[in-house]
C-alpha cells in the first residue's frame, strides 16, 4: 500500500511545483512588463524577479511572447464571467453597452492596479488585446450578445460584424488611454463609450430607413 501511495504523492507535489514554478514566472514577467514595458522586457528580466534557476524558463515558456499570450489568456478566462452576467442582466441595447464597457474598463483598472499603485511607468496593459483562440471566442459572444439586443430594438438589419468591431475597438485603445491617465476612471470611460456607440447606431438606424 505504502509503495503505491508513495509515488502518487510525488507526482502530486512535482505537480504543485510545476504550478508554482509557472505562476512565478507570470507574475514576474506582469511586474517586469509594468516596470519597463513590454517591449524592452527580456527572458532575463523575468527570470532575476523570480527565486528560478535561469534555464528553467524554458521547462514552461519558449519565449516572452508565450508568457504574454498565457498571461492575457488568463485575464481572458477571468473576464468571461463578467460577460456572462452582463448578457444575463442586460434588458436593452443602452443597458448591455453600459454594463459591458464597465465590465471591460473596470477589469482592467483592476489587473493594472498594482502596477498604478507602484508608479510604473509603464503599464502591462495585459486586457483581453491579444488575438488568441480565447479572444476570437469572445468577440463571437459580443457579436451574437449585439444581434440578440439590436433585434429586440428592430436594429438587426444594421451591421453587427462592424458593429462588434468598432466597440471592441474602441474599448481596447480607450482602455490603452485609460490606464495611463490619473486619477484612472472607468466610469468616465464607459460614460463616454457607451454613449459614442449609442450614438453612432441611432446614426446608422437612421441613414438605414
Amino acid at each position: 500500500m505504502t509503495a503505491t501511495i508513495e509515488p502518487e504523492v510525488r507526482m502530486g507535489k512535482r505537480a504543485r511545483a510545476k504550478e508554482a514554478n509557472r505562476k512565478a514566472i507570470l507574475e514576474a514577467a506582469r511586474v517586469v512588463f509594468a516596470r519597463i514595458g513590454y517591449e524592452a522586457t527580456n527572458i532575463r528580466d523575468i527570470i532575476r524577479e523570480t527565486d528560478l534557476a535561469s534555464g528553467t524558463f524554458y521547462n514552461y515558456f519558449k519565449s516572452k511572447e508565450e508568457v504574454f499570450e498565457a498571461l492575457a489568456n488568463d485575464s481572458v478566462a477571468r473576464f468571461r464571467p463578467l460577460l456572462q452576467k452582463v448578457r444575463e442582466e442586460a434588458k436593452d441595447l443602452e443597458s448591455y453597452l453600459y454594463a459591458a464597457f464597465s465590465a471591460y474598463f473596470t477589469f482592467l483598472a483592476e489587473e493594472n492596479d498594482d502596477a498604478i499603485q507602484g508608479g510604473a511607468p509603464h503599464m502591462s496593459l495585459i486586457g483581453v488585446r491579444v488575438d488568441t483562440p480565447e479572444m476570437q471566442t469572445v468577440s463571437e459572444e459580443i457579436a451574437a450578445d449585439l444581434e440578440i439586443v439590436m433585434d429586440k430594438v428592430g436594429l438587426g438589419k444594421l451591421d453587427i460584424d462592424y458593429i462588434t468591431a468598432a466597440a471592441i475597438g474602441m474599448a481596447r485603445e480607450m482602455g490603452d488611454h485609460m490606464l495611463q491617465r490619473r486619477p484612472v476612471d472607468p466610469k468616465g470611460a464607459t460614460e463616454f463609450a457607451a454613449k459614442f456607440t449609442l450614438a453612432g447606431i441611432e446614426e446608422l438606424a437612421k441613414s438605414s430607413h
